[in-house]
Order: C-alpha cells, then sequence, then structure tokens
C-alpha cells in the first residue's frame, strides 16, 4: 500500500462526503479508492468511515486521524511549494476565516479580483461570526475586528470601520427618531449584537466631544451573527449600532435611517490575522500582499 497515497484518498472522501465524488475529483476508479481507504484502515487496525448504501460517515476515529493527517498533507503541500520556482503561480488549498457581514458585504464582493489573479487557488471560506482557534483549526488565516491581543499570533492591520446607529423608517414612525443617546434607555427598544464567544451583549458606544455613553441592552432582543442582526433592524425590531458598511445598501435605498449621527463612537479597528511560520505557503503569502494591499484604509470606503 501507498501509504501516503490512501492518506490523501482517505482525506478528499472526507471532505468531498462520498466516495464516487472523491474518485471523480482524483480521476480516480472508485474501486481503487474503496481499496485505498479499506488497505489505510487495515493498516491502522481501526475503522475511519461507516459506509451506507446513501452516505458515508466518519467515525470519532476517523474525525482524529483526518484532523492529524490533513495537516501533514497541508504541510507536505507547503513544502513542495517551497521548492517551486519562483515564477511558479501559487497553488493550493487555502482556508480563511471571517465574520459574516464583513464577508457579505467587504470580502466577497472583492475576491473576483484575488481569482483573476490566482486561478490556481482554491478558497475555503470559513463564514461566522465565532472567534476560530487558527493552530486547533487548521484555518491559514482570519479577518478579525477589535484590538490584535494573541501575541503568539501576526496580526496586520487592515483599516478601520466606522459605526452607525440606525433604525427602520416604520420603527421610527411609531418610536420617534432619537435626538440624545439617553433616549434609548426608556422610549425606545434595541436590538443588541451579543458576543458569540462570551455570550455577553456589546454595548452601544456614542461620543459628541469630550461627551460619552455606553448603552447596553435594554429593552429589545439579542442576536449573535450580525447578517442577522441587520436583518432584525430591516424588519422594524429596534435600533441597532452596526459597521457602516453592514447598511451602506440599505440606508441608500431607504430601508434603515441613520439616527444620532452626531454621537460618533470611534471607528473600529480591522486585522489580518495569521500564525508565525518560517515557511509561508505561496499562497498564504500571496493573499496576505492582495489583501492589505486591497483592504488597507478601505474598511471606511466600503461605506
Amino acid at each position: 500500500m501507498d501509504q501516503l497515497l490512501a492518506i490523501r484518498v482517505f482525506a478528499r472522501v472526507v471532505e468531498a462526503g462520498a466516495f464516487s465524488r472523491a474518485a471523480d475529483s482524483l480521476d480516480m476508479p472508485l474501486a481503487t479508492v474503496s481499496k485505498l481507504v479499506r488497505s489505510l484502515e487495515q493498516h491502522l487496525g481501526v475503522r475511519l468511515l461507516q459506509r451506507t448504501t446513501r452516505r458515508v460517515t466518519i467515525t470519532p476515529e476517523g474525525a482524529a486521524y483526518y484532523e492529524r493527517s490533513s495537516r501533514v498533507l497541508k504541510e507536505l503541500e507547503d513544502i513542495d511549494s517551497s521548492f517551486s520556482s519562483a515564477h511558479q503561480r501559487p497553488r493550493g488549498r487555502l482556508r480563511i476565516d471571517i465574520g459574516s457581514s464583513t464577508a457579505s458585504c467587504v470580502l466577497i464582493p472583492a475576491l473576483p479580483d484575488f481569482i483573476a489573479l490566482y486561478p490556481d487557488i482554491r478558497i475555503d471560506l470559513g463564514v461566522s461570526d465565532r472567534r476560530v482557534d487558527l493552530i486547533g483549526e487548521n484555518v491559514d488565516c482570519v479577518v478579525r475586528g477589535g484590538n490584535a491581543d494573541e501575541l503568539s499570533l501576526i496580526a496586520r492591520p487592515l483599516g478601520r470601520a466606522p459605526w452607525v446607529t440606525c433604525a427602520a423608517p416604520q420603527y421610527l414612525k411609531q418610536h420617534g427618531k432619537p435626538t440624545h443617546p439617553d433616549q434609548l434607555k426608556s422610549a425606545h427598544r434595541i436590538v443588541s449584537y451579543v458576543s458569540p464567544r462570551t455570550g455577553r451583549v456589546m454595548p452601544m458606544h456614542f461620543q459628541k466631544g469630550s461627551e460619552r455613553f455606553e448603552i447596553g441592552g435594554v429593552k429589545g432582543m439579542g442576536i449573535n451573527e450580525s447578517n442577522a442582526h441587520v436583518a432584525a433592524a430591516l424588519a422594524g425590531l429596534g435600533v441597532i449600532q452596526t459597521f457602516t458598511y453592514a447598511v451602506k445598501g440599505a440606508i441608500a435605498r431607504g430601508e434603515l435611517v441613520p439616527v444620532l449621527s452626531a454621537w460618533q463612537p470611534d471607528p473600529h479597528p480591522f486585522f489580518l490575522v495569521y500564525p508565525p511560520d518560517r515557511h509561508m505557503s505561496q499562497r498564504l503569502r500571496a493573499f496576505i500582499d492582495w489583501a492589505t494591499q486591497r483592504f488597507v484604509h478601505k474598511f471606511d470606503r466600503a461605506t
């Protein structure tokens, strides 16, 4: 048995979710794919996959083996890339993780430009508002807002996103337009953003000259996903505070109306974060260079 080939085939079956799709993507006979996986299981003495007529399910042992072996495959791919000629195009799988509204409003609209430059790089985009473990989840890099406080990681600044406080016209018609942050505490419903990592309500911040106000979740509701947070405002459920780029279109169409515009909090910094690696792959380096050039100081221009 060619163990390395068997591991590659096993990983492709896991990623494809079926032996037939894995065989097609590898341009191999289905019987060969099945035989290599069975040989790997016999070699290890454990069942990696549960097979039925309709689906393939990974076993707990298979999941553990996939997690560790996929890292080895990635390292081998990176080693090969590092010894490739300098003129060769970057290629291979690049796993990027990013928050929901930042993905849909900032990164995804710009990705055609990156794909045109690097057609041999396969982007696997993880989209959610939770905070991923780059090392543990085998992620190449993340776009992250807030403070760059993880000393074990490298953070490249991408820009600063301004905030906007807004609500739907039908909500404001019913409740009135606030003229001071204090009015949100008593006369309005707030749709708060809840941190997926801590479960805590993220307070609204307001600043006008030397005056500062912080308002937590009072009457209203909490949502822990950024696109749904905006959807709640569009539905007229209350006042939200979010990044301007997330509601640019809705404001332009009159679906949301800015309020308390004179009370602007400081813009929110964004970073491209990745682990330190002396043997950085060509594809990750290409994305870092592209992203920092494409997005540095442009979060505010996505408004």
